[in-house]
């Protein structure tokens, strides 16, 4: 693709009224997800790391879990294989991620796809398919998805190297990292809508309390690895619950779509 198509493309995508509901869906995180970036950058000046690294590190690894998770290694001199085996094992998560959206942009160009891998993030999965239910491709997906991400990384980049420059006037007491925390709780809270996601909720705090004491953060793994198999138990249950019958349409009601009879309701077929 030449450099003059792809900036059509970026335009068209910019334009769309889909890429503005992107924006929308995130604009209440960004607050959060800034001061979470903001400490991000005050922890690795101040864990020894220069400015140049750390500006690199920032605009290239885009991970903030993952960068706190390191931080501390790399200060204490870690073998560098513990400290990618340390962001690996935090960055496990984005492998279930990138499973779920293989259903919306397995179409696109691989180096679309790895842009795509680049900018996702947890925020950005919770609004996406809070947005688009089922696994069905549809042409605004790819613009609500830019629009959140353009978001999420500008809030995050801003904030980050705020705080890698101010570093030496923000003290990490003033606990800013625990905003960020309160926005994922928040965004977490809105997804909790039937039995289903609230047992993944509920076994995922207890397994990640229960798994708190393993190396290099892996109690995030476990949680994630439980939550997805509670959730995936609790749909197959409901699924071989008996569901009613679903009956054809009755034209004398001026029914067109076949009707599913409401719960403790006789579904009769005389006329109104």
């Amino acid at each position: 693709m030449s450099l003059h198509s792809m900036r059509q493309r970026v335009q068209a995508i910019a334009r769309d009224p889909a890429y503005r509901q992107g924006v929308q869906a995130v604009l209440a995180t960004m607050l959060g997800i800034a001061a979470w970036g903001l400490v991000t950058g005050v922890a690795m000046v101040k864990s020894g790391m220069s400015v140049p690294l750390a500006l690199f590190m920032s605009l290239i690894v885009y991970a903030g879990s993952a960068q706190l998770a390191v931080l501390p290694l790399m200060v204490v001199g870690a073998p560098l294989w513990v400290v990618w085996f340390t962001a690996i094992c935090v960055n496990l998560r984005f492998v279930i991620l990138s499973s779920m959206w293989r259903h919306y942009f397995s179409h696109l160009r691989r180096p679309h796809r790895l842009a795509l891998g680049y900018f996702s993030g947890d925020v950005i999965f919770v609004a996406f398919s809070q947005r688009f239910s089922t696994p069905e491709k549809t042409p605004e997906q790819l613009p609500f998805f830019w629009g959140a991400a353009t978001v999420n990384w500008l809030s995050w980049q801003i904030a980050s190297i705020a705080g890698i420059l101010l570093a030496h006037a923000i003290p990490l007491e003033w606990g800013l990292g625990f905003a960020g925390v309160l926005a994922l709780l928040g965004v977490l809270y809105s997804m909790l809508k039937d039995a289903a996601t609230w047992m993944a909720c509920v076994v995922a705090c207890g397994a990640a309390v229960a798994a708190f004491a393993l190396p290099l953060k892996l109690n995030i793994l476990v949680a994630i690895a439980a939550a997805v198999t509670a959730g995936l138990l609790m749909e197959a249950a409901q699924r071989l619950r008996p569901q009613p019958a679903i009956r054809p349409p009755d034209p004398a009601r001026g029914e067109k779509h076949p009707v599913m009879p409401l719960p403790g309701h006789a579904d009769t077929k005389e006329p109104r």
